[in-house]
């Protein structure tokens, strides 16, 4: 079951030749999700062929890099005939402003666009195998950073052992992994538990969005897959990122360090490093030992179940 990640801007409020404002692109199976949608989004989606079929739009806030994509995207679905209804999940408070923002061209969508506020702690979006859940973060403005957590998948089944228990081979092995009793071929019964093995986590994936280093961080982001967390200054500007409650490659690094995160991948990188961001990698692989990544706008990444390599 594939989880894919799309970085499509990766830049911080000023977008650059090479790094557009804020956009994550997800394909979880299928399941279509945007997180953030600076300017230029769509082209992105165009140039790096996520295509425009999302099914859901997380904001983490309205600061312009982060939402001045919506109305383009918006008035592009509808030329392209879209009837399906789009959900746009918000920090509290901020609905009516993001109304306003989808109508601020006197453009009516032809589909139905449903503005759905989620509270830090509260459920997004409950779907098969998987949520999405907000949580706080700090920035100058309220804002929420979003946790895809999957399901536990089954247990690993153990076919030598049902056959020495005497299962058929046949439907009974999948009615067995899915948590059924089944009678075997003398009569016995054979319960789950003695061919499957202990149930096996699914994946996280953590986008903080702009923020402050903080706790609730760590918590959410614990044993995270990957942690996609805000970096958008080296370290020597460290007062700078506290002034405008950014974070530094280096925090970013900690914070993903203290909560054991698999992998970190920097983003919202400052203008200011068009020509070497590099420094806020090094930064953060100082403080971090898992894989460190300073995305590209366009690079693609499959998040790996934890167990992929057993």
């Amino acid at each position: 079951m594939s989880l894919r990640v799309t970085f499509l801007g990766t830049g911080g409020a000023v977008p650059t030749t090479e790094r557009a404002p804020s956009a994550l692109f997800v394909n979880r199976e299928g399941d279509r999700l945007l997180f953030d949608c600076g300017e230029g989004t769509q082209r992105g989606m165009m140039r790096y062929g996520t295509g425009f079929g999302i099914d859901h739009l997380f904001v983490s806030h309205l600061h312009g890099d982060h939402v001045l994509g919506i109305p383009g995207l918006v008035q592009t679905l509808g030329f392209n005939d879209r009837t399906e209804p789009l959900t746009v999940h918000c920090p509290p408070g901020t609905a009516d402003d993001l109304r306003d923002l989808v109508h601020a061209v006197g453009h009516d969508p032809a589909f139905r666009i449903r503005i759905d506020e989620v509270a830090p702690g509260a459920v997004a979006l409950d779907a098969d195998g998987y949520e999405v859940r907000a949580f706080e973060t700090t920035h100058r403005t309220k804002s929420q950073g979003y946790a895809l957590e999957e399901d536990d998948r089954p247990g690993r089944f153990d076919r030598p052992k049902a056959e020495e228990l005497g299962v058929p081979v046949g439907p009974k092995f999948g009615r067995l992994h899915a948590g059924e009793p089944v009678e075997a071929e003398d009569g016995t019964v054979v319960e789950p538990e003695q061919v499957v093995g202990p149930p096996r986590p699914g994946r996280t994936l953590v986008y903080t969005a702009d923020t402050r280093p903080r706790e609730r961080t760590v918590e959410v982001a614990r044993d995270a897959d990957l942690l996609v967390h805000d970096a958008t200054f080296a370290d020597d500007m460290a007062d700078r990122a506290r002034d405008t409650a950014h974070s530094t490659g280096r925090e970013a690094g900690s914070i993903a360090e203290r909560a054991g995160a698999k992998r970190l991948a920097l983003v919202h990188v400052s203008s200011r490093y068009a020509a070497d961001a590099t420094p806020i990698l090094r930064d953060a692989r100082e403080e971090f030992g898992g894989e460190c990544l300073l995305p590209d706008d366009g690079d693609l990444i499959e998040v790996p179940f934890p167990d992929a390599a057993e």
